[in-house]
């Protein structure tokens, strides 16, 4: 019986992905290996959720300006033998660098930034979560008070100035003691309970506070009225 020789298969080569084409306006460069475009004046953070690219977050939201308060979105930059570290939502891209989203440095400064989360606001679960994720169960810093959930990252602050436009809220003090306030400590009769403040809250903080800063609001009188 003859038997039919079997022509070996080659094996698919798998196809390198194309740099996008260059266009007037917009930058290449590369994340995690990925050749990406993005708008001139995006940041990294921006370019990489258009891809669906994951890089975590606290601090950020897209609705309010950024300010880079939790650190916790850190990338590497690199371009030859140049590389830093650096926080990806105020990071603006520019041709040619190569972003790593989860590089052994990366991984290591998060760690160490979730570490410090932990010692800061020990209550919150959704940093016990993401500490747990990144391999952190412990923290070696001082924990001042094991029921604080705020990070002090300011976004109830930004909602209530940038959407709400009512400047109800701020930051009080620096540094430790930094703490989110009103103005002269009292309940502040410019808060309408839009209940803002409390939606983009990352670490559940806000909700404890919210009768602080607005008091009694069945009892504020205009127009007529109760508002």
């Amino acid at each position: 019986m003859c038997a039919r020789e079997k022509k070996e298969k080659k094996p698919k080569q798998a196809k390198k992905a194309k740099a996008p084409e260059p266009r007037d306006g917009f930058v290449n460069f590369t994340i995690n290996g990925q050749p990406v475009l993005a708008r001139e004046g995006w940041t990294v953070l921006e370019t990489a959720r258009q891809y669906g690219i994951h890089i975590p977050t606290l601090c950020f939201h897209a609705a309010l300006t950024p300010s880079g308060a939790c650190r916790l979105c850190v990338v590497e930059a690199r371009q030859g033998e140049w590389s830093r570290v650096v926080v990806s939502c105020l990071y603006p891209v520019w041709e040619g660098v190569e972003i790593l989203t989860d590089s052994d440095r990366v991984q290591n400064v998060r760690r160490w930034i979730l570490e410090m989360l932990l010692a800061d606001c020990p209550a919150s679960k959704e940093i016990q979560e993401l500490a747990r994720e990144y391999g952190v169960t412990s923290t070696r810093f001082t924990m001042e008070n094991p029921e604080e959930e705020c990070l002090r990252c300011g976004l109830c602050v930004q909602v209530c100035e940038e959407v709400v436009g009512v400047k109800a809220l701020s930051l009080a003090s620096r540094g430790v003691t930094k703490h989110v306030a009103t103005p002269y400590a009292v309940p502040n009769n410019a808060c309408v309970g839009c209940g803002s403040c409390v939606s983009v809250c990352p670490t559940g903080g806000m909700g404890a506070r919210l009768e602080r800063v607005r008091g009694d609001i069945s009892q504020r009188i205009g127009y007529g009225r109760p508002h």
